[in-house]
């Protein structure tokens, strides 16, 4: 099924914007980044071997206790049998498009930009359609398993899936936490959780092409992957890292995140944090 628009309004809506504020000074100079081409592929089910999809961790440890965040690659024309995890999962498609739904619902291909949630214990199947079909993958706790449908249990969540055509985008003259005035500037779209401060939330932003500026965090975490487009990161050595989709940044505690974009098309992030973040545009 599609959430409808309403819904992610209203969430935004029941979000205080008097939290993205001033900001304090940064605590650290450096930020935790994962090239997607640095990536280290594993099966992501490894009774299944090859059949199974790869996947390969971004932060955190899938079998490990705590969050985590990976990236999924299934084969061209991928389908899972019948199965359920052990624990609820997010997911945003990245590259080509994924169908995850009841066995016998009817397709319904998600291109990039589209996110969906997986309620443990729910029988359900994934398949992939394209060559280079990616996704990313968050948990909020471990370990992430694969188990049998026979092993089904209602646990009380329901799936969802937002095809990114669903997905409401707000500017500045919606929001107070982007400092720019000007037309086609940045973007925020709400996906999950409670905004307050010290709650985990999600979020994508959409920086658009020729954007020059910074993402200000203040949470005790900030963890952000490209989706769409290029993005070019600056550090405070002045070097600059270019984060294609399927990267990955992060940081902890208050912190400046110096980011760009070239070329002709936006690039979206989807942002994972406990705090305040603000976006400011160097013009």
């Amino acid at each position: 099924m599609k959430l409808l628009p309403t819904t992610i309004t209203l969430l935004a809506a029941s979000f205080s914007p008097l939290l993205y504020g001033a900001q304090e000074e940064p605590e650290s100079e450096n930020a935790e980044i994962v090239l997607s081409s640095d990536v280290e592929w594993t099966h992501l089910n490894p009774k299944r071997g090859d059949l199974a999809p790869q996947a390969g961790t971004l932060w955190g440890d899938r079998n490990g206790v705590g969050a985590t965040g990976f990236l999924l690659k299934p084969s061209e024309g991928f389908e899972s049998p019948p199965h359920i995890h052990n624990i609820t999962y997010r997911g945003i498609v990245i590259q080509g498009a994924i169908h995850n739904d009841d066995p016998n619902a009817a397709e319904m291909w998600m291109p990039t930009g589209s996110f969906w949630t997986q309620p443990k214990g729910h029988v359900h199947i994934t398949a992939a359609q394209g060559g280079n079909t990616l996704a990313y993958i968050e948990i909020d706790e471990g370990p992430y398993l694969v188990l049998p449908a026979e092993e089904s249990f209602d646990s009380g969540e329901r799936p969802v899936n937002v095809d990114t055509s669903n997905i409401v985008w707000l500017g500045a003259s919606d929001i107070l936490w982007i400092e720019t005035d000007s037309a086609g500037g940045p973007e925020v779209a709400f996906l999950w959780g409670d905004r307050a401060e010290g709650q985990l939330s999600g979020s994508m932003i959409k920086l658009p092409a020729g954007f020059s500026g910074s993402i200000h965090s203040s949470g005790s975490i900030f963890r952000a992957v490209t989706i769409e487009g290029s993005l070019e990161y600056g550090s405070s050595a002045g070097e600059v890292e270019v984060l294609e989709p399927g990267s990955y940044f992060g940081s902890e505690g208050v912190f400046q995140h110096p980011v760009s974009t070239s070329g002709e098309s936006d690039s979206v992030l989807y942002v994972r944090t406990d705090g305040p973040f603000e976006i400011i545009s160097n013009e």
